[in-house]
C-alpha cells in the first residue's frame, strides 16, 4: 500500500531504481487537511522568488466513494493536484487507481463527496446544474475515445456545435487556422461515416479547440485508433499546447502517448503516487510497472461497484445514461440523439474508477 504522499520521480531515478530504491526518492507531502493549497504553495516558495502562476485547474483533497458494504470502492482518497496553465499533463495508473474519476471531477462531469475543483479561479463545488452546464460548454473542451460526433452533421457543423449552442459568434479566422492546422479543409462537408477514425478524432480536437477553452480534457483519445492515427492525434494535442497555449489533461494507459506530455502524474489507490517531468516512453513504462507492482489493480468487487455507478449521471432535472456516451441534455430536458456528441452541449458523463 502506498503512503498518502506523492512521489516526484525523476527520469534518472525511474530508469535506475530497482527493488526498494524507489522508496528513498523525494516525496513532497500533500497539504494536510485544513491547509489551503495556495498557502502551502506560498510557504514552499524560496525567499525572494516570484509567486507561482495560478494553475489552470486545481483539485483540492478530493474524495469520491461508490457503492456500499462489500461493494464499496473509493477511487479518490484525499487527492490534491495542480495543473499548470499552458501545459500538457498525462494521468496514468493501474486499473482502479482513479484516473477517469479524477478527469471527470476536473471537467465538472461528476462531483466529489468532499473537496473541490477550482477552474481558473472558479470553485466548482456548489455550482447549480445550469452553472455547471455553462462552465463545461464555455470553458472546457472535450476529446473522447469514441469521438462522439453527431452523425447527421458535417464535420464543420460538428466543430461549430458548442459555439452555436452557447449563442456565440465563431471567430472565423481562428476557425480557419485550426482547420488548416488539423488538415481538415477538404473534409468540412463530410459527415462522420465518410471520415476515417483519425479524421473523426481530428474533428473532435477541432471542436474542443474552437471555443478557446481554458482546459481540454482527453479521455483515452487514441484508444480507438491505429498507431499512425493515434500518433497524429497526439501530435495535434501537443500542437494545441505549443501553438495555441492550451492546457491539456489526458488520461491514457499508453506510455508512448504519455511521453508526448510535459508531465505524467501517476495515481494509485486514489492518491498521487508520483510524477515525471519531460518523460520518455521507457521512463513512463518503468514507473507505471513499479506503481502497479506495489498496488496491483482494483479487485473485481470494487471494479464492479464503480462500473455500476457509471451508468447514471444527472444534469438539470433529467438523467443522462452511460459513461462517455450518448445522452446530453439542455435546459433539464432530454436532447435528441443528434445532440449527444459533446459534453459542451450540457450533457453530464461520469466514469468509473479506471
Amino acid at each position: 500500500m502506498l503512503h498518502a504522499t506523492s512521489r516526484t520521480i525523476l527520469q534518472s531515478d525511474v530508469l535506475a531504481f530497482t527493488g526498494d530504491e524507489a522508496g528513498d526518492m523525494h516525496t513532497p507531502q500533500q497539504p494536510p487537511a485544513g491547509t489551503s493549497t495556495r498557502a502551502a504553495a506560498v510557504a514552499a516558495e524560496a525567499p525572494g522568488s516570484a509567486p507561482a502562476a495560478e494553475p489552470a485547474i486545481r483539485a483540492i483533497r478530493l474524495v469520491k466513494t461508490y457503492g456500499d458494504g462489500d461493494a464499496r470502492v473509493r477511487p479518490l482518497d484525499g487527492l490534491t493536484l495542480d495543473i499548470a496553465a499552458g501545459s500538457f499533463t498525462a494521468i496514468m495508473g493501474p486499473s482502479g487507481s482513479g484516473k477517469s474519476t479524477l478527469l471527470n471531477m476536473l471537467a465538472g462531469l461528476d462531483v466529489p463527496d468532499s473537496g473541490d475543483v477550482v477552474l481558473a479561479g472558479t470553485p466548482i463545488a456548489g455550482l447549480k446544474d445550469s452553472q455547471l452546464t455553462a462552465l463545461r460548454r464555455d470553458r472546457i473542451g472535450f476529446v473522447f475515445q469514441a469521438f462522439n460526433l453527431v452523425p447527421a452533421m458535417t464535420a464543420e457543423e460538428n466543430i461549430l456545435l458548442p459555439s452555436q449552442l452557447a449563442g456565440r459568434k465563431t471567430d472565423r479566422q481562428f476557425f480557419r487556422r485550426i482547420v488548416d492546422l488539423l488538415g481538415l479543409a477538404d473534409r468540412l462537408r463530410h459527415r462522420p461515416h465518410e471520415l476515417s477514425g483519425g479524421q473523426q478524432q481530428r474533428v473532435a480536437v477541432a471542436r474542443a479547440l474552437v471555443t478557446s477553452p481554458e482546459v481540454i480534457v482527453a479521455d483515452e483519445p487514441t484508444g480507438n485508433l491505429d498507431s499512425a492515427s493515434g500518433a497524429e492525434v497526439l501530435g495535434l494535442l501537443r500542437a494545441s499546447v505549443d501553438e495555441f497555449g492550451q492546457t491539456v489533461v489526458m488520461v491514457t494507459h499508453d506510455p508512448q502517448a504519455a511521453a508526448r506530455a510535459d508531465r505524467v502524474v501517476m495515481l494509485a489507490d486514489g492518491r498521487l503516487a508520483g510524477e515525471l517531468r519531460s518523460p520518455t516512453a521507457e521512463a513512463v513504462a518503468t514507473a507505471l510497472a513499479h506503481v502497479t507492482d506495489r498496488t496491483g489493480p482494483v479487485g473485481p468487487t470494487g471494479a464492479h461497484a464503480a462500473a455500476a455507478h457509471t451508468s447514471t449521471a444527472h444534469d438539470g432535472t433529467a438523467h443522462a445514461s452511460a459513461a462517455h456516451t450518448s445522452t446530453a441534455q439542455t435546459g433539464g430536458a432530454h436532447a435528441s440523439a443528434a445532440h449527444t456528441s459533446t459534453a459542451q452541449t450540457g450533457g453530464a458523463q461520469t466514469g468509473g474508477a479506471r
